[in-house]
């Protein structure tokens, strides 16, 4: 018999690109609003169309490489905007058949939400949408997520979707429920305040080898090729005790050992946040480790930060440098000097780490920038003895970057957010090369 409650049925879609690797990505802002309708008694289901780990996938071990690992992938048809580009196109998750086997499995749900991640994925949130048209013809579907939100009148057109939503999930999610099922009821936590939410549902996954983890929403920096501000703009903090609390329960209930940092600004405003939280960390005894694949702000970096970083256990270190053209860096943004830059090392590596344990962040393909000042990066980082890592750069809307992306490209990035992926470097004015690819992979020695 059909339950009282709403049922709500959540997605995470599938991926369609050239390339695509589960680095500790997982749908957090989705898994949030998944146990705050939970704790407001709401009947919930959950679909991860990425999920390595569906049970009529091949068994893997869940906790290799720290959790990492590669998605399934299904050869498809390029879209015909790409179709010179001389690579093999993808879609990335779970077989058809088993999504809708999976959708077949469940009651029918009362209201569809569904996320989104970068722009250019939207043919997988497409297709996605379809299936589930196909299966619950009749059922609302409402999206939400950065691409969502960055390309809210494209979603509108062509996502499928019944409703796009844009802006912060858990400040709405109530409401739009309500207005969709008929069921209204009063939020029991604060959406103002990030220690007042339930943990994300990370349980509902088949597998949770790691937790993500952000200790604050929104970014004080203002680089010119993030949209941050733009998704998040109020600054939102969390205290370090209940961060610590968090990683705690999940380690202790869970017995999840590996904690992935999402934030995009870790170590500011270090006294009152990151150092009492390593501090708490460590004085708790748990054998866990630390990820930062986000990376942390190099300028956070003292010798006090680097060891508390080591003795908590840290064990993927990304330092977001960006570029090497310390003189010319300010059209970026302006995080960090070489100086600094070079006292970070210093520092990490008195502490104990591992060189080959730090990564840093080199931009790959901006407007107007040319093969001599990428290479001079990735020399530079070598020479500090530390490991240079590719970052290509995907063209935003709603970027200050954005414009000159438009106008440098061979593309035109505004008539499909497609060209916006950073797999084909849309803002060369070259057509792609695997050549210069392998160039810039051999330089960073991987």
């Amino acid at each position: 018999m059909k339950s009282d409650r709403p049922h709500i049925l959540l997605i995470n879609p599938w991926i369609h690109d050239f390339a695509a690797y589960d680095f500790w990505a997982k749908p957090m802002g989705l898994l949030s609003l998944a146990s705050i309708l939970r704790c407001h008694g709401f009947k919930i289901s959950y679909i991860d169309c990425l999920d390595r780990f569906h049970p009529q996938a091949s068994p893997t071990d869940p906790y290799a490489r720290f959790g990492k690992g590669p998605y399934l992938k299904t050869r498809i048809t390029k879209p015909s905007g790409l179709a010179d580009i001389p690579r093999h196109f993808s879609r990335y998750g779970i077989r058809k058949t088993w999504f809708k086997k999976d959708l077949l499995s469940i009651e029918r749900p009362d209201l569809v939400l569904m996320t989104s991640m970068m722009t250019y994925w939207y043919p997988g949130v497409k297709e996605t949408i379809a299936v589930v048209r196909e299966i619950f013809p009749d059922v609302t579907i409402i999206l939400g997520g950065i691409y969502a939100s960055l390309c809210y009148e494209h979603a509108i057109s062509h996502s499928g979707a019944d409703r796009v939503e844009t802006g912060i999930g858990e400040e709405y999610i109530l409401e739009r429920v309500g207005e969709n099922t008929g069921v209204t009821v009063s939020p029991e936590f604060d959406p103002a305040d990030l220690d007042t939410y339930p943990y994300p549902a990370f349980e509902l996954q088949n597998k949770t080898p790691y937790i993500p983890l952000l200790t604050s929403k929104g970014c004080p920096f203002f680089c010119k090729y993030c949209a941050s501000h733009f998704l998040n703009p109020k600054r939102m903090l969390r205290s370090p005790e209940s961060l610590v609390e968090e990683i705690k329960y999940w380690h202790e209930r869970f017995d999840v050992e590996d904690f992935v940092f999402y934030d995009d600004a870790l170590l500011v405003d270090i006294e009152k946040r990151a150092i009492p939280m390593f501090e708490g960390i460590i004085n708790s005894n748990l054998n866990i480790r630390f990820h930062t694949p986000n990376a942390v702000h190099i300028r956070g970096i003292s010798r006090l930060t680097a060891q508390l970083m080591y003795r908590a256990g840290f064990e993927t270190l990304r330092l977001g440098l960006e570029t090497a053209a310390f003189d010319t860096r300010e059209e970026l943004d302006t995080k960090v000097t070489e100086e600094e830059f070079k006292r970070a090392l210093t520092c990490l590596k008195s502490a104990g780490f591992h060189q080959k344990k730090i990564g840093v962040y080199l931009l790959v393909g901006l407007p107007e920038q040319d093969m001599a000042s990428i290479e001079n990066s990735i020399n530079i980082v070598r020479q500090n003895n530390v490991t240079p890592v590719m970052a290509y750069y995907t063209p935003i809307p709603h970027t200050t970057l954005w414009p000159k992306a438009v106008a440098s490209s061979r593309y035109d990035l505004e008539s499909d957010p497609i060209f916006t992926n950073n797999a084909i470097l849309p803002c060369q004015k070259k057509p792609f090369s695997w050549e210069t690819i392998s160039r810039l992979k051999h330089l960073t020695g991987s």
